[in-house]
């Protein structure tokens, strides 16, 4: 991925060395996981027997060049993995700012907070345990760069690409909350079962990997920076963060009930139709009668 170079966001707040607040986590309505969560939740799935993503709310992921852990220090303007964030954030405002102009409307582009060990949040207090997340209420997204390090060596899946696969989630759960479809969901989440709700969260997050994959295609027309392996990098990245996978590494049993943000094969499935497509039309998980 030729990022090097690349306009960089001024929507982006570096909150490493702010201290933050510590809480007990978002609640379902502000996304959430990640960095040490992960292992932290196969763990605790593995004693309690219970889907990890349950015990963390959401995960949310997404090669080879941004280095992935910013070293300590006062500044961190010109940490690589600070300005690989900047870059790919731009190119999602540069890219969904034009889609939205073309259909008459205005893009609302939201900020991008990088944090290390918690942070506080309109949704609550984060932590790095919860990796990713997107909080509707202040129209931010949420990175630990270590969640990088987990994603690389932990889940199996390295690459710059995959990096930026994870920003293009989040910033779709963004587009989510601008259309209306998370305010919705939320509301409907709570007449419901715990199954139902599930499924409908399934849903949600196929549509935020089906955004993701709109954009790495209007993103390659419009700057041609992805490298041969690029795409499979982001594939890779959503086949290892299905529900189904997760399971089987935890506690070798698969539980499709329990399923939060869909298959490795799901998610995959909607990353490629979004791409295939390039346009939001395509991502309608809602209506769609198989996933």
């Amino acid at each position: 991925m030729k990022w090097e170079g690349q306009r960089e966001s001024d929507n982006v707040e570096d909150a490493r060395g702010s201290g933050g607040g510590r809480g007990i986590g978002l609640p379902i309505g502000g996304r959430a996981l990640g960095v040490g969560g992960i292992a932290i939740a196969l763990i605790a799935s593995w004693v309690l027997g219970i889907n990890p993503l349950t015990l963390l709310g959401v995960l949310d992921g997404g090669g080879g060049g941004a280095p992935v852990q910013a070293p300590a220090g006062d500044s961190h303007a010109q940490d690589p993995g600070y300005r690989f964030v900047k870059v790919v954030l731009a190119d999602t405002e540069d890219v969904w700012g034009a889609y939205f102009q073309q259909r008459g409307q205005q893009y609302a582009q939201p900020k991008l907070t990088v944090f290390r060990g918690a942070v506080r949040t309109a949704c609550g207090s984060g932590e790095s345990a919860m990796g990713p997340f997107y909080c509707p209420g202040d129209r931010k997204v949420y990175i630990d760069l270590g969640f990088y390090d987990t994603l690389r060596e932990r889940l199996g899946a390295p690459g710059d690409f995959a990096q930026a696969y994870v920003i293009a989630h989040e910033v779709g759960h963004h587009i989510q909350n601008l259309m209306g479809t998370t305010e919705k969901l939320d509301r409907a989440r709570g007449r419901v079962s715990e199954r139902e709700a599930n499924a409908m969260s399934v849903r949600l997050e196929l549509q935020a990997d089906c955004y993701a994959g709109v954009w790495t295609t209007l993103s390659q027309r419009g700057k041609g920076w992805l490298e041969a392996g690029d795409v499979e990098e982001a594939l890779n990245a959503a086949a290892q963060i299905g529900d189904d996978t997760l399971q089987k590494r935890s506690r070798g049993a698969v539980v499709p009930e329990s399923f939060t943000h869909g298959s490795s094969a799901q998610r995959v499935r909607w990353f490629k139709r979004g791409m295939e497509a390039g346009d939001l039309k395509a991502c309608d998980t809602f209506s769609s009668a198989a996933l």
